[in-house]
């Protein structure tokens, strides 16, 4: 390389002057020429070259000056080969072989470093955005003492210092004690009560693990349904721990005295520990419907169970099925051959063949279904490839037909737990009164198989209706909709002429249910004169006695025609709305109708009732999430997340579902709360 001499370099879009004045103060220096240098290359032309690669890039021609920015792009942007190999070292400040920044630029503010091009670069923003991606994504917090990820951050930004390891967990927790105090406000906010839902999940260690999740309706009805405490029992079968953890959670939360219902599973509940729940919760939260409410199971367990019983009963035909399927598909040439047979034979099947995952039940169904639209296919693929052993016969495969027709009822029943955001109580009747009466029918089959099938997971699923049939009757009581005349026609299909009584129940509960709402948010009063002395009258001693000789039994001063209005007005109030909201015409039904935004424009027609319809409409039938309706197992905790304390923990989950399921606006631009 030949150069006529080396220049002084300028600074960017700067002209060059043909002299300096002497008292005149030097422009500063860009620092981009440290890994270059100026050489003329021909009359009126210069040239930068890069002092590490020794590459050549346009400076100066003629009168143009090319400017920095590209050269800045060469060495930080990792261009330059010889530079990428040296770790990457950093335009504005040169790196240690630890990765910290060891010589920062000279004017730098905290939040601030001046990028590239006039870019600026927020740490602060980017320890939030790795903060934020740990909890989404439950990448283990050391993740930021990984060589291969500080590698990778420091190729996109020189500048970035990653952050500790302790650094991170104290932002994790700090973000979750923001939002969990943004959430206790909003709980607190909230006209009505919270729903509770209990699950159990296990851990590699004899330590057991309390998810407990609130549900509820907020003042704008919108429904939310966030974690509100991740719990670590070190004694899962003490029923003592569990119901003293329980207590604790809802005083965290001001929950005492707000609990309407409380969902739990049996696969780790009891009638002892139910019962000691029942008791303990009772003490300050008002009950209604005597304790009724304060324990449901949970249906998506329910359905688990029921469908792995029929699985298991027909586990040696399935093994077959499951057998020929992955000789299909661990094969290339296999399936291939298999898809060739099957365009032959004209089969008319869109489904493709699946390997079930035991740990869920609605894979194995899927492969199932799959399978018998092919079974044809199967029935002739010894034809096609000789090392094929069909052990499937005609009558099995009827059999597994059979099995799918009735897992499919569970599956459908299931399915709509999977749907994000999860319906509102009022949708189950129909999918549970549904299968109520498909496994009622099918255990009186005279088909001996189909009975012998079908008979145990009818008697276990009647348990679980005639508990819940109540609380879901209520529930669909509250869609303008379908109100009380649905529940009336669908008991009169599963109970015949015995549905009366059940008829009753549901119409009793849901008038005692609404006495009680009439009880906490408008009670009666009467003075007897004494300055500061109040008599209580409540709405029940209407059902019990004449209202005036309920208020001459608290007050004898009253005329007989104030006792006269105050018991005309008792009994306007408690027909008025429950009676009128009962008698109006049905809406026309609708599948994109919006029950919430429904009682949200009649609240001011129905005061009361749209209190009660709040409660009830958020009461979740499942413990469960989305994700894991159709687990066949309890869930586990793996062994990094139960190695962590029980803070760190409780804060990873808890932001990570507040983060996913936007349970609350989440805003994680504010500076972060810093563990105590």
């Amino acid at each position: 390389m030949e150069t006529d001499s080396v220049l002084t370099p300028i600074e960017d879009n700067e002209q060059p002057a043909p002299e300096t004045s002497p008292g005149k103060r030097r422009r500063k220096k860009s620092m981009v020429w440290e890994h270059f240098t100026v050489e003329t290359v021909g009359a009126g032309c210069a040239r930068a070259y890069c002092k590490q690669c020794k590459k050549s890039f346009a400076y100066i021609n003629g009168s143009k000056v090319a400017g920095t920015s590209h050269l800045k792009r060469h060495i930080a942007l990792g261009i330059c080969p010889v530079s990428r190999q040296n770790n990457h070292q950093s335009l504005y400040s040169k790196t240690g072989g630890s990765g910290d920044i060891a010589d920062p630029p000279r004017k730098r503010s905290r939040a601030t470093t001046t990028g590239f091009a006039g870019m600026s670069f927020d740490h602060g923003g980017s320890n939030h955005d790795i903060t934020k991606m740990i909890i989404l994504h439950d990448y283990p917090l050391h993740i930021v003492e990984h060589q291969g990820f500080i590698d990778f951050v420091h190729s996109l930004q020189p500048h970035f210092n990653v952050p500790s390891l302790n650094s991170v967990q104290e932002d994790c927790v700090g973000i979750y004690l923001r939002e969990k105090k943004n959430l206790l406000n909003l709980i607190d906010g909230i006209p009505g009560r919270v729903n509770l839902t209990i699950d159990f999940w296990t851990s590699s260690q004899t330590v057991g693990y309390i998810f407990l999740r609130g549900h509820f309706i907020d003042a704008d009805w919108n429904v939310h349904r966030p974690i509100l405490s991740v719990i670590m029992v070190p004694s899962p079968d003490s029923d003592d721990s569990i119901c003293q953890s329980i207590l604790n959670c809802l005083t965290d939360w001001h929950l005492e005295v707000r609990l309407f219902t409380l969902a739990l599973d049996q696969s780790f509940s009891n009638e002892t520990l139910i019962g000691s729940l029942r008791g303990l919760l009772s003490v300050k939260n008002p009950v209604i419907l005597n304790g009724q409410l304060l324990s449901c199971n949970c249906y998506a367990r329910v359905l688990s169970r029921l469908a792995l019983h029929a699985l298991w009963a027909m586990r040696e035909t399935i093994d077959k099925v499951r057998e020929c399927v992955k000789y299909v598909k661990t094969s290339e040439s296999h399936e291939e051959k298999f898809l060739e047979l099957k365009q032959r034979l004209q089969v008319p099947s869109m489904k493709d063949l699946v390997i079930d995952d035991k740990t869920k039940w609605d894979t194995t169904y899927l492969m199932l279904v799959a399978a018998c639209e092919l079974k044809e296919v199967f029935a002739c693929f010894d034809t096609s490839d000789p090392d094929f052993r069909m052990t499937l016969s005609m009558g099995e495969w009827k059999q597994i037909e059979t099995l799918c027709t009735y897992l499919k009822y569970l599956f459908d029943a299931a399915n709509i737990l999977t749907t994000l955001p999860l319906p509102t109580a009022n949708l189950f009747f129909h999918e549970v009164s549904k299968l109520q009466l498909e496994l009622t029918h099918a255990a009186i089959s005279q088909d001996p198989f189909l009975n012998n099938l079908i008979k145990p997971l009818q008697e276990k699923f009647d348990q679980y209706w005639r508990e819940s049939c109540l609380i879901l009757a209520v529930a669909l009581a509250m869609d303008p909709r379908y109100k009380l005349k649905e529940v009336k026609f669908t008991f009169a299909r599963i109970f015949g002429e015995n549905s009366e009584p059940w008829i009753g129940i549901v119409e009793d509960g849901l008038h005692e249910l609404f006495l009680e709402y009439i009880v906490q948010v408008l009670p009666f009063t009467s003075s007897n004169g004494d300055e500061g002395n109040e008599v209580m009258i409540s709405i029940d001693s209407c059902q019990d006695q004449s209202f005036d000789e309920a208020l001459l039994d608290a007050e004898n001063g009253l005329s007989d025609f104030d006792i006269y209005i105050s018991d005309f007005t008792c009994n306007q109030q408690m027909k008025t709305e429950l009676e009128q909201y009962l008698e109006d015409p049905l809406l026309p039904s609708a599948d994109e109708f919006d029950i919430l935004s429904w009682w949200r424009l009649n609240r001011l027609k129905y005061p009361t009732l749209s209190k009660m319809a709040s409660d009830i409409l958020s009461i979740p039938v499942s413990t469960l999430s989305a994700d894991s309706v159709f687990d066949t197992k309890l869930r586990n905790l793996n062994c990094y997340r139960s190695s962590l304390g029980s803070t760190t923990l409780e804060a990873l989950i808890c932001a990570k579902d507040w983060f996913q399921y936007e349970s609350l606006p989440i805003d994680v631009s504010n500076a972060l709360v810093k563990m105590p």
